[in-house]
């Protein structure tokens, strides 16, 4: 196991627990209550890019079919939209004005209710020219809303109340831009879970109190660019936060920042939020070599199978025993997870960087150019359900809850880009 990289600060963590002793108790402060029909933070409700089971999203739609409302967004960004309660929220980065800013827009309706500066000036825009100033999804745990923005050449992290006001702002650790930045928090229990690792030598995950913003553990990172998100699941019988890249991967206990283990195990470059069947771990990169890794979880760093297939972007995604990815030069794939073989391969056109959601028996995807692909999630084969195109230019991962698709797109307007929230339902 690899230790060497990174050192654990453990900043209040026994009063944070309060005492209590039991692993299961301690779980039960992971737990975030807030409605099914909600997506409250990146990658969904149980983080895994799947959505609720009994939800019937449209099937088929155009800019003028389907379409319940439209926004404007002003500026530019790529994190996905957060739906929680009646409202919804986004990051946008403004150039002309250098402004970084959440917008929050009613749900019913998409009237913007209110739209806070957290940032002014301190824009770097080197970088991937795919890249944005707001890649960051918001969280929401229905009393504060979170967002991480670059800013300065470093990473903040911002809380603001469900009326836009702001909280607190904690400075997570200078960053060096490489490629960009696109990081998002993760709430958990008492807590609000960041990573900024960059090639400037200050990279660290931390974890922040929702209330307050002060920082319960902090753990140092390689001098590496990555670009992945804190992600919590239930892994081998009990909650942990795991997290790729920097060559390595890392399990952490969410609450004391304890590591259950490090191993030598993905490439230095990933952008994918890690998923799993609960007995393997599923991390995939792109730099410097494309790789798909399925390590046990059981902290024995076994690496069961691997291969270099090119899954560098968008997120994978697992039911049932099977692996559903969308490679970014628009290859739909399925392997068995326990083996690694390969269950079947559809070509799909264009390039992805949005990743896939999965609801019920349909995987949606959706191409860089704006076309969303509806294939079935099943090992029986490679089954197209549909098509449909919206806005010429997406880097986001629409967002699928309460029977709506809401999907950040932009679109060519008289040779000027412009970007627009779609919401998309049954009428």
């Amino acid at each position: 196991m690899v230790g060497r990289f990174s050192a654990g600060i453990m900043v209040g963590a026994a009063l944070l627990l309060g005492g209590i002793a039991k692993a299961e108790d301690r779980e039960l402060l992971g737990a975030i209550s807030l409605p099914a029909t909600d997506w409250p933070w990146w990658r969904g409700p149980q983080r895994n890019g799947i959505a609720n089971s009994d939800q019937k999203p449209p099937l088929k739609w155009s800019e003028t079919e389907g379409v319940l409302w439209k926004a404007s967004i002003p500026g530019r960004g790529h994190g996905s939209p957060t739906v929680v309660g009646d409202r919804v929220f986004l990051a946008t980065a403004e150039h002309d004005r250098e402004v970084q800013s959440v917008i929050c827009f009613d749900r019913n309706t998409g009237k913007v209710l209110w739209q806070t500066e957290v940032h002014k000036g301190g824009f770097d825009t080197k970088g991937n020219a795919k890249s944005s100033l707001a890649s960051s999804t918001v969280a929401c745990d229905g009393e504060k809303v979170y967002i991480n923005f670059l800013n300065s050449a470093a990473i903040y992290t911002t809380a603001l109340s469900l009326d836009g006001k702001q909280i607190w702002q904690t400075k997570i650790t200078d960053y060096v831009l490489h490629q960009g930045f696109g990081s998002s928090p993760a709430v958990y229990g008492p807590l609000l879970l960041v990573s900024a690792d960059n090639k400037g030598g200050a990279g660290a995950i931390a974890a922040l109190k929702r209330d307050s913003g002060e920082v319960v553990w902090k753990s140092l990172r390689p001098k590496l660019p990555n670009y992945t998100s804190p992600i919590v699941l239930k892994i081998a019988g009990r909650e942990q936060m795991v997290f790729a890249g920097c060559d390595l991967v890392t399990s952490f206990e969410p609450l004391t920042g304890k590591k259950f283990w490090e191993i030598k195990g993905s490439t230095e470059e990933c952008v994918t939020s890690t998923v799993t069947d609960g007995e393997l771990i599923f991390t995939s990169g792109g730099y410097p070599t494309n790789h798909i890794s399925a390590i046990s979880a059981d902290g024995s760093g076994k690496v069961v199978w691997k291969n270099n297939t090119r899954v560098y972007v968008p997120s994978m995604l697992v039911r049932d025993g099977y692996l559903y990815t969308v490679l970014d030069a628009g290859v739909a794939m399925c392997w068995k997870c326990s083996t690694g073989e390969e269950i079947w391969k559809g070509r799909i056109e264009g390039t992805f960087s949005a990743s896939p959601v999965m609801v019920g028996d349909r995987i949606f995807a959706t191409s860089e150019a704006g076309k969303t692909y509806i294939f079935a999630a099943s090992p029986k084969g490679f089954e197209l359900e549909g098509e449909n195109k919206l806005g010429s230019d997406v880097f986001a991962t629409p967002t699928f809850c309460g029977n709506r698709i809401y999907m950040r797109v932009a679109e060519q307007r008289q040779g000027k880009r412009e970007e627009a929230l779609y919401c998309i339902g049954a009428k």
